[in-house]
């Protein structure tokens, strides 16, 4: 395991999130251990792995978004110093399955952690640049997913697992 990896992984069990080290090979088992149905994800851009033959709707109506459990997206990044990861705005709906769904499953390659804030923002810069338009850092839970409701609309996930590939 890399030492981004070994502090990724440190700053996630500091959160209360658990982490999986896989390979793509490895990627069913390990996403089986995750999803908790009903689970509604989105495309896999990374060679080798996909959402194919698991019990996850790809893509999800909005009724499948309202009830899931389970939301499985890509994060495209991870810093590793705070556990934190970069789900991007992508037309596949990452950041509504991330947010929605009571548990997000974080899919991301250990070949895109960096160590800090300052490496996070020069990769954002470039993603960008390149016609990105949209991020969110998510660092484990989200505030407010205990409020109820005293907050309106989108809450985040009461729980997040992550999936690191450490032969992508």
């Amino acid at each position: 395991m890399s030492t981004l990896a070994a502090t990724f992984t440190d700053a996630l069990d500091g959160l209360g999130v658990e982490s999986t080290r896989t390979t793509a090979a490895g990627f069913p088992d390990a996403l089986a251990a995750t999803v908790e149905g009903p689970a509604v994800g989105t495309p896999l851009p990374f060679d080798g792995v996909s959402l194919d033959g698991a019990d996850v709707a790809v893509p999800p109506t909005p009724d499948q978004l309202r009830t899931a459990k389970t939301g499985v997206t890509p994060v495209f990044g991870g810093i590793a110093e705070y556990g934190s990861v970069v789900v991007e705005s992508r037309p596949e709906g990452d950041e509504l399955v991330a947010l929605y769904p009571e548990r997000h499953v974080a899919v991301l390659r250990e070949s895109d952690l960096v160590a800090g804030v300052d490496d996070a923002t020069d990769y954002l810069r470039e993603r960008f640049e390149a016609g990105r338009d949209s991020a969110v850092l998510a660092t484990g839970v989200s505030a407010t997913a205990d409020m109820g409701a005293t907050v309106e609309g989108v809450h985040g996930p009461r729980e997040v697992r992550v999936i690191v590939l450490s032969d992508r």
